[in-house]
């Protein structure tokens, strides 16, 4: 079922989407050894965390945008088009948004969580 929703929402978005997501969960657990262990967590780790999230869901949207902006661009060439496939094309436009957005809010859960743990150590 996911991988359907990769390639409908497109391997290259969806590709970059879920490197941004494998470097934040990186910088987590990174983040995450030292906030476990004695030493402070850096700032600029728990900065990356909101950033990327961020980018990622910018990205999301970056490419709901010009799947609409092909699919638009397709209509107005003349074709006539039923309003179900037009729904079904924005229903695919909309997986790397949604995508993205998912990313933006694993990421601040990840970031309040490391915010917690620094704030507790302190």
């Amino acid at each position: 079922m996911m991988y359907r929703y990769f390639i409908e929402g497109g391997p290259l978005f969806m590709g970059l989407l879920s490197m941004v997501f494998l470097v934040i969960l990186v910088i987590t657990v990174l983040a995450g050894k030292s906030a476990l262990g004695k030493s402070a967590i850096e700032k600029n780790w728990l900065g990356y965390i909101k950033s990327l999230g961020l980018f990622a869901f910018v990205l999301g949207m970056l490419g709901q945008f010009l799947g609409l902006f092909q699919a638009f661009k397709i209509i107005g060439s003349g074709m006539e088009i039923s309003p179900a496939i037009m729904a079904s094309g924005v229903k695919v436009s909309m997986v790397t948004s949604i995508y993205g957005m998912i990313i933006f809010l694993v990421a601040y859960l990840l970031w309040f969580m490391l915010n917690a743990l620094e704030a507790r150590k302190v």
